[in-house]
Formats: C-alpha cells, sequence, structure tokens
C-alpha cells in the first residue's frame, strides 16, 4: 500500500508509534486477574489443587514448630533447668516430632515450586501459542495501525511479567494470606493485649504499603508502555537504518530515541524506587512492631499477668516477626502482580481484538469435465471450479475459476470519513493484461487490497468469475490469486523452500522449473548452496532484485488464475527487467494480470490501461488510444519519456 494511503488509518486502530496507546491505569484488575487464573485452571486445575494444598502444609508446619516453642521452653527447659539428673529423653522426642514436621514442611515447598514452574512456562506456551494463532486470524487493518515492535513487545516483555506472576508471585501471595490467618489466630490463643499491639502496627504498614504501592503502581504500568514504544522506534530505526544513513539523519534519530529512552528511564526509576524502598519500610515498621511487643511482652511474663509465661513470649515474639514477614512479602509481590496485570491487559486486548470475519461459503475445489459437465476431483487436474452450495435448497453448482473480475460502482475508504475511491468501474476478462497508472496515492493498490479482501468495500459490488467476493470464502479467493508486492519478504529457510511457499507440496523440479521461468536459476545456481542456500535476515545476502525475482519464481509455482503485479520489477535494473520480462510474459500467458507499475515501458503492452487520479477513474483504453487522447496518460508517458 502505497504510504499515503496507509496512513489512512482505520476505525479502532489508536496509530501512531506506540501501538495500544498511553494506560493511565489497569482497568478491572479484579476481573483481569480473575481471567488469568480460569486460564491457568483451564489446563492445570489438578496441579493448583495440589500447590494450594502442598502451600498448607508448608504453612502449617512452620506454624506449628513456633507453637511448640512455649512448650520447648516451659515445659521441657525451664523443667530440666531445675533437676539434678535431668532426662532428656521426652525432649529429644518432641524436637524430632517438630523436625518431621518441618521435613514435612520442606517437602511439600519443594514439590508445588517444581509444579509452579511446569504450570508458569505451560501457561506462558499456551498463550503464546494462542496468541500467535489469533494474530494469523486477525485482518490487515490490524497490522497497518499497530506497531510491529509494540505487538513484539507483548510476546517478550508483556509474556516475561506473567512468568513471574505465575511461578512466584501467585504462590507467594497464597502462602503469605495463609501465614498471616494462621498466625493471626495463633497469636489471639497466646495473648490478646500483644495481638492489639501488632495489629496496630499492622495498620501503619498497610498505610505505608497503600501510599508506596500506588506510586510505585502508576510507574510500572507507565513503564511497560514506555518499553513498548522504545521497541516500536528501535524496531522502526532498524528496518529503516538505510534511509537514515542516506539522508543523513543519525543525530536526530539518536534525539528521538534518546527522548523516548529518557522517558522509559523516568518511568522505571521512579517503579523501581517506590517498588525497592517499600520492604525495607515495612520491615522496619515491622521492627518497632517486635521491640514494642518485646517491652509489654516481658513485663507481662515476668509479672505472671494472665498466666503469661517466658514460653509464650518466645513462641508470640516470633510469630509476630513472622506476621510482619508475609506482609512485607505481600506489599513485595505487589509490584510483580500490578506490572503482570499491566502486561496481562495488553496481551488478552490482543486476544480480544475481533478476527477476520469470514462468512463466505462459496470454496475451491479440484475439478474435471464429465460428459459436458464440471465435477469435483480429488486428483491434481489442472483444472479448478468454484463449489457454490445454495443455502436455500442445499443445491451444489459447479463454476469454473477463469480469473474474470468485475468492478461495479465500488466505493471504499480506510475511514468511513474519508472515501479513497469513488463509484469504481472495470472489468477484467480472462487472461486480460490490466495496468493501472497514476501518480501515489491515486488508489491503485488499494484495488488490489480489495480483490484479496484485505479489506471490505462500503458500496458496490466486486465479482469474481460472476459470483460476488463476499460469498466466497477467504482463504479460497486468496489461494486463486497470485500476488508479488513491490516490498518482498523472504523467510529464515533455503532457497527452495521459499519458492515452494507458494505450493507447499511443489516438488523440486516444479520449484526449478518456476525459477526457470522468472529466470531465477542463473544466479540461483551461482549460490554456495544452489538452491539449498540459508537465507536468513529477509534474504539480506541477496540483493533486492535477486529478492524480486525469487517472489516472482513463488507466484509462478502458485500457478494462479489471477496474478497481481504491485510494482513487482521496481526493484530490477533496466538491463535485469528485459530479461525478466520475457518471464513475466510466459507467467502472465493465459491469466487475468493487474499491474501496477510506475515505469509506463512496462504496461505498453496491456490490453486494458486504468488511470486513476484521487481515487476516480478518469481514462482507460489500450495505449494506442490514450496517446491519441493527449489526456492524463499522455501527460505522464511523454514527461517519463521526457525524464528518460
Amino acid at each position: 500500500m502505497p504510504q499515503n494511503e496507509k496512513n489512512a488509518k482505520p476505525i479502532g486502530g489508536p496509530g501512531g508509534r506506540g501501538g495500544h496507546g498511553p494506560r493511565p491505569n489497569v482497568k478491572n484488575p479484579g476481573k483481569l486477574f480473575m481471567r488469568l487464573l480460569s486460564y491457568i485452571m483451564k489446563n492445570y486445575a489438578v496441579h493448583c489443587v495440589i500447590v494450594v494444598i502442598c502451600i498448607f502444609i508448608t504453612v502449617l508446619a512452620s506454624v506449628q514448630g513456633t507453637w511448640f516453642m512455649q512448650t520447648l521452653i516451659d515445659g521441657y527447659i525451664l523443667p530440666l533447668m531445675k533437676q539434678s539428673d535431668p532426662d532428656f529423653s521426652g525432649l529429644a522426642h518432641a524436637i524430632l516430632r517438630v523436625a518431621v514436621f518441618y521435613g514435612i514442611g520442606a517437602i511439600a515447598a519443594y514439590i508445588y515450586t517444581r509444579i509452579m514452574v511446569n504450570v508458569s512456562q505451560g501457561t506462558l506456551k499456551h498463550l503464546r501459542d494462542d496468541m500467535f494463532t489469533h494474530m494469523e486470524e486477525l485482518p490487515i487493518r490490524y497490522f497497518d495501525t499497530h506497531s510491529h515492535g509494540d505487538i513484539m513487545s507483548t510476546y517478550t516483555n508483556d509474556i516475561d511479567t506473567l512468568r513471574q506472576m505465575i511461578s512466584q508471585s501467585m504462590p507467594q501471595f497464597l502462602n503469605s494470606i495463609i501465614s498471616i490467618v494462621s498466625v493471626f489466630i495463633s497469636m489471639l490463643l497466646l495473648n490478646i493485649p500483644l495481638t492489639l499491639v501488632t495489629l496496630v502496627m499492622v495498620g501503619v504498614t498497610l498505610f505505608a504499603t497503600k501510599k508506596i504501592g500506588a506510586l510505585s503502581a502508576r510507574y510500572f504500568i507507565a513503564q511497560q508502555k514506555d518499553i513498548a514504544t522504545v521497541n516500536g522506534y528501535i524496531e522502526e530505526m532498524m528496518n529503516g537504518q538505510k534511509v537514515v544513513k542516506v539522508f543523513t539523519h543519525e543525530e536526530e534519530s539518536i534525539a528521538d530515541f534518546n527522548r523516548l529512552n529518557d522517558q522509559l528511564f523516568h518511568s522505571a526509576d521512579n517503579a523501581n524506587k517506590f517498588g525497592n524502598i517499600l520492604m525495607p519500610v515495612n520491615a522496619q515498621i515491622g521492627n518497632i512492631s517486635y521491640v514494642l511487643c518485646a517491652i509489654v511482652g516481658g513485663i507481662l511474663a515476668l509479672g505472671g499477668y494472665g498466666g503469661f509465661t517466658l514460653g509464650k513470649l518466645a513462641s508470640f515474639l516470633t510469630y509476630n516477626k513472622s506476621f510482619g514477614q508475609p506482609i512485607n512479602q505481600l506489599s513485595m509481590q505487589l509490584n510483580n502482580i500490578v506490572m503482570a496485570l499491566a502486561g496481562s491487559e495488553r496481551i488478552f486486548a490482543l486476544l480480544d481484538e475481533q478476527p477476520e470475519v469470514d462468512d463466505g461459503y462459496v470454496t475451491l475445489v479440484r475439478a474435471r469435465q464429465e460428459n459436458g459437465q464440471i465435477v469435483e476431483s480429488k486428483e491434481r487436474t489442472g483444472m479448478w471450479a468454484w463449489k457454490h452450495t445454495h443455502q436455500a435448497d442445499g443445491s451444489i453448482d459447479y463454476i469454473e475459476l477463469k480469473g474474470d473480475v468485475v468492478f461495479d460502482d465500488v466505493d471504499f475508504g480506510y475511514v468511513p470519513e474519508k472515501t479513497v475511491l469513488h463509484n469504481v468501474d472495470l472489468y477484467a476478462t480472462p487472461g486480460q493484461k490490466i495496468a493501472f497508472v497514476g501518480s501515489t496515492g491515486a488508489g491503485k493498490t488499494t484495488i488490489t487490497n480489495l480483490i484479496n479482501r484485505f479489506y471490505d468495500i462500503q458500496d458496490g459490488k466486486i465479482r469474481y468469475d460472476g459470483i460476488n467476493i463476499n460469498k466466497i470464502k477467504k482463504d479460497d479467493l486468496r489461494h486463486s490469486l497470485g500476488i508479488v508486492l513491490q516490498d518482498t519478504h523472504l523467510f529464515t529457510a533455503t532457497v527452495m523452500e521459499n519458492i515452494r511457499y507458494g505450493k507447499l507440496d511443489a516438488t523440486d523440479e516444479e520449484v526449478m522449473a518456476a525459477a526457470r521461468l522468472a529466470n531465477a536459476d542463473t544466479f540461483i545456481q551461482q549460490l554456495p548452496n544452489g538452491y539449498d542456500t540459508l537465507l536468513t535476515g529477509d534474504g539480506a545476502n541477496l540483493s533486492q532484485g535477486q529478492r524480486q525475482l525469487l517472489a516472482i519464481a513463488r507466484a509462478a509455482i502458485a500457478d494462479p488464475p489471477v496474478l497481481i503485479l504491485d510494482e513487482a520489477t521496481s526493484s530490477i535494473d533496466t538491463r535485469t527487467e528485459k530479461i525478466v520480462q520475457d518471464g513475466m510474459d510466459k507467467l502472465m500467458a493465459g491469466r487475468t494480470t493487474f499491474v501496477i507499475a510506475h515505469r509506463l515501458s512496462t504496461v505498453r503492452n496491456s490490453d486494458c490501461i486504468i488511470v486513476l487520479e484521487q481515487g476516480r477513474v478518469i481514462e482507460r483504453g489500450s495505449h494506442d488510444q490514450l496517446i491519441e487522447k493527449h489526456g492524463k496518460y499522455y501527460q505522464l508517458y511523454t514527461g517519463n519519456l521526457a525524464e528518460g
């Protein structure tokens, strides 16, 4: 799509470099958390139940060990100190019993930690699978309106925040809650006044957590957005590095990056600053609570008030310390949870994007002629047909795939308030070569995008072999079309596999034949490993012209009845273009072909040349007919000759 057409953003896209746009806060964190939890439980319900049981065992083992301290002091140590010939057998059995409980707790902790590793990694795998699968179902509109770096950030940074939350924060959060409840009940049983003192200090801790945690959460959310923005900018600069260097914009690019990076530094610095001071502040409040309980408890124990003993004081002080620890851990994990929820919000936003709607019911099938009738065939016959199942009575018609394309009074706009194409009428009979010419932004590429149904029209009809393309399933429609774009894309694979991408069941001989047709065989044979040469980095080890030849070979092997060539030879020099043109003519023979070209010399032999201006068809005819008119095409063509 030309740049000015691509910049016309569809509805729902925020546009700009940020992709998702600013997020001042996580909306409905409780609902978001429950959705994430249900996603985990969908695949790991049994694992989670085992984890909860193991956490209960771990906490209770620790609590009973602290409770035993009062028995150890009051029931064993103090009495034994008064005996001249003490018997330590009872103490040994009691310590052994407690040790067994601690051992069970340690085993339970090991089990749930190992399980949570599997749960977290498994959940992230399922998330990545679902995200990628859903992404493949999204319309082109989504990718035209979202930064690719921002989308990548969802797969990397946001997923990583969930890993830490699921594997560490969630089990630690549950562990802390169970610990708080268990320890609180134990403290009440030991001494109510000291429990009240502890609760007052807990209130101070919660107040500090709320104030500092709110600041930390705000900046953590901003940090996630800023990371996505920086990633998007880096990706943009990497793709446009040649342009940056050609126009010597290095300093401006660095300045823009520094501005975005400073913004990320500011949000990350504040997020981690408030996040890191939260635990030390709470720890100091916990120390003050411990000292107060030690003073008050010492007075109660030494005075013997309410039967409070030294053993109970020792147990209570341990509980006091362990009561503050889970609260500190909760506050520490709060940052990870908030950051993970911010990441999960972006992940679910991707998963909630509406997939490409396909309500077509006409399919493409292999066919053959039998007694003058078209019938469906399971074997490869070289003939294809549209299988039209009538919804009213279930009857089936077969229409031969020929490549007859008709635009009937088509209007289209990327956004409703701005129409890009106005009342476009055109037809292409099977085997015709139709060329689109016009200035940049006239609507040439938009027309080809509509044939593919990358976008749906607002008004009018597009018919393919007499069938409204809205009735044809999109996969089948696109399977019948071959496309060579101006911007080629090669995958990390061998040359042969890249060509075979146009027809996955093609034999090696068919791949080589397609390469020869596109006149790509000669340079392929000169590569280090020929057709087995591995291409990486979008074919960075090839010239732009060679990459274009592979794209043409990929279209050739697909053998489609309709071809769309969007500036297919724009990256090939004039000498190479003449060599390629012969192969292109062979490729286009017998096929309906739509050609977009700025080099008007390449469209002279077209059956029909359509001249577009501001989304309207202003002229149509053969090269000679348009030259005779002395209209827009004549001006473009003669101007082109004058420049050349």
